[in-house]
Formats: C-alpha cells, structure tokens, sequence
C-alpha cells in the first residue's frame, strides 16, 4: 500500500493519541526518517496534556518545500491514532477520496464520560464501531496494537506496532524505518521494539488481503457490565506517585504507612480502569468477570 503522491506534493501525517501512549515518539520517528530522504519537513505538535489522560496530536507534514506546520482539516493523507475515541474526534481531518485511516481499538474512556457511577452503568464514551469507520474512508486498519503487544510481553511496544503500520502507507525503504526506530529507542529494548514494528507491517499486508473483523478494547479487558471487580496492586512496582488515588472517581484508594497504592473500599470499586491505565509502572491491573463467569 503505497501514497498515491507525486514527487513534488506535500504529505501530511496527523498522529494522534492520548498522553503516555507514544504520540510523540511516532511523530519524531517519521520526521527524522522524512529528513534522511532528503525532504523539507515541519512537525508541530501539542503534548501540554501529555500527563496521562489528556489528548496528545501531532502534525508531520513533508516534501520537497513545506510552506505551514499544521495540516488544514479534511487534508491529512494519513490519520493515524492511538486511541478509538480519537481516531473519531480526527476523522474531519483525513482526506476523504483517498486518505488512509490506521487505528488502535483501544479504547481509554476518561473520567468524565463515567457520570453514572453504579457498578455496569454505561459511559459517554464514543459507539461507533470499526466497522461503522472503516466504510467511511478510502483505506481503513484498525488493529489491538495493544493485545499484539501484551503477547509480545511488553505493552508499551503498541505504538511501535502502530509505527510499522504506518510505514506500508509511505514509500519509505523498510530499512530506513528499522535504523531511525533503533536510534530513538533504550538499546536494552531494540530487539523488541523491531519485532513490534514487524508485526505491525505484516498484520497490515495480511488485513489488506484477508480483512478481519476487530472488536474495540477496553482496559480490563471485559466488554460489558461486570458483577465481580478485583484490584490487583503489584507492591513492588508501586512507587507511591498517588495518580491513582487522586483519579479514582469513587475515592476507594489509598497509599498506605509504606506509601503503596491499597484498595481501601473494595465494594466502591467499579472497575472503570482509570487507575490501570494512569498507573505509570504497569502496578495495577482490573480483573472482571461477568454473571456467566462467575457462575462457573
């Protein structure tokens, strides 16, 4: 799958996402890659929000003179996005005769779409499935980078899934992309990181081929109301930072004498996966199970 662009055109990447997920990076990565080409480059981006949770985007536009560093709305000839809810808030952005649409399913429902806080309540969070977007563009992927890199062992190797992804949408030698990604990543995690971005590459070839339908995920990894919520806490990972107290919706968390996240009203619990997914040090995980399960 190859940009359908002449020599001469500017290429315009809008990478979007949410903070802590890898926006920057990506962004960074291709932009270096663009300027080893021996193209014109300006990226512009916003990372205030890069603190988890708030929404992080970011311009890369190339050629051979690129006169602007943002990307005008319905010209983005690549939307590629991190997170489902804003893949949809970009979607305006993206070329509609022939842009190219690559997304995680995973799904990060802020606390402010969790109103009703009974136990299985349902969110504001966006409905739309990948199906329902991909019939609205030209050439749509949408993919669980983040299952892919649970299996892989390491989940922050998602936004190098969706880096290879995105690498069959420009004419870049493949090459290129391995020696740029192995210069921005910790030498301990090359060889990982490169079997990430591998596995991107060849999911994409298979998709366009034989394409496959891809469920939205969610943190937890249960869609649908829960009847048992159980709050694992790694003590050892656990550095006290308090995110997770401070953003829990019902209070039911506390750092206790040796400033470790506890669980201090087990029944509040509702198992919304905020604190899962602010957790800087992977220390926390929600485990649900449904009537059925628990029946079992």
């Amino acid at each position: 799958m190859k940009m359908d662009r002449v020599a001469t055109a500017t290429t315009n990447v809008l990478i979007v996402g949410v903070g802590g997920q890898g926006v920057i990076m990506i962004s960074k990565v291709l932009a270096e890659l663009c300027q080893l080409q021996g193209h014109q480059v300006k990226q512009s981006e916003v990372h205030g929000m890069a603190k988890r949770g708030g929404g992080v985007f970011s311009h890369v536009r190339f050629g051979e003179r690129v006169w602007s560093p943002t990307i005008p709305r319905g010209e983005a000839d690549i939307l590629l996005a991190l997170e489902w809810a804003e893949s949809l808030r970009w979607l305006g952005y993206l070329r509609p005769d022939r842009g190219t649409f690559i997304a995680d399913t995973q799904q990060i429902v802020p606390p402010f779409a969790c109103r009703d806080r009974r136990r299985g309540a349902a969110d504001a969070y966006a409905r739309e499935t990948p199906s329902e977007v991909l019939d609205q563009v030209a050439k749509g992927f949408a993919l669980d980078a983040g299952r892919m890199a649970a299996e892989l062992g390491n989940l922050r190797v998602a936004n190098t899934i969706l880096l290879g992804a995105l690498s069959t949408a420009l004419d870049f030698p493949a090459e290129d992309w391995r020696t740029v990604l192995v210069r921005s990543v910790p030498p301990k995690t090359k060889d990982l990181n490169l079997q990430a971005f591998e596995q991107g590459r060849e999911w994409v070839t298979r998709a366009a081929t034989a394409p496959a339908p891809v469920a939205l995920r969610r943190p937890g990894g249960l869609e649908g109301p829960a009847v048992e919520v159980e709050l694992e806490i790694i003590e050892a990972w656990c550095k006290g930072c308090d995110i997770c107290v401070k953003m829990c919706p019902e209070r039911c968390l506390i750092l206790n004498r040796e400033q470790i996240a506890e669980l201090s009203d087990p029944a509040a619990c509702t198992g919304c996966g905020i604190c899962e997914w602010l957790c800087p040090d992977f220390a926390i995980a929600v485990h649900k199970r449904t009537a059925d399960q628990v029946g079992a």
